[in-house]
């Protein structure tokens, strides 16, 4: 995963890590960010097994499969770690129409518009994001998603957990269905690469 600083993309892979125990899988987390906070570089590797699979490594991926890019600003050195033919899911209301990479499998979702004008909260882009990202991987379902983002939202946001189920949800369906699916390809995958 990777943006700028205070886009929510540590609060997504977090969602996305807890979301996947919640399913029975194992997962791992290395979020990285700029010392900028907000603004900088803000990335975060996570990487999920099955339940058989023994996880014994940190996240530091050499490579990865799968990409969810907020922002352009960092993508180049994202695009180095992800393996072709991997989906690649971007914020399309941040990223220009040239954004071309015919390696990966691209889905252009326009979070930015879709959480603004929508749904009136410009703060969940990066949840729509997070679940067209999970419904083009099938690396998670929706309800598991859900119920994660509600046990990692702190007590003093509880007032956008109801913004980020919606932006969740609008995210699943805008993606249009599953593009490709984690659990085919291999017991144990990346949802993201930094």
């Amino acid at each position: 995963m990777t943006g700028v600083g205070g886009q929510g993309i540590q609060l997504c892979s977090k969602t996305l890590a807890q979301a996947a125990v919640l399913e029975g899988r194992q997962a791992m987390l290395c979020g990285h960010y700029a010392g900028a906070i907000r603004g900088g570089q803000t990335d975060a590797s996570i990487v999920v097994a099955d339940g058989e699979s023994k996880m014994r490594a940190l996240p530091i991926l050499p490579s990865a499969w799968a990409g969810f890019v907020m922002s352009p600003q960092y993508w180049e050195s994202t695009r180095e770690f992800l393996r072709p033919g991997g989906p690649v899911v971007v914020n399309s209301s941040l990223v220009d129409e040239d954004f071309v990479y015919p390696e990966f499998v691209v889905s252009r979702i326009p979070a930015g518009e879709i959480a603004a004008e929508r749904l009136g909260a410009p703060m969940g882009a990066s949840m729509v994001l997070l679940g067209a990202f999970c419904a083009t991987t099938g690396i998670v379902g929706i309800d598991a998603l859900v119920a994660a983002m509600k046990e990692l939202v702190p007590p003093y946001r509880t007032e956008h957990v109801v913004a980020n189920e919606k932006a969740l949800r609008t995210g699943v369906e805008e993606a249009g269905g599953q593009s490709t699916s984690a659990w085919e390809r291999t017991t144990a995958v990346s949802g993201a690469g930094s």
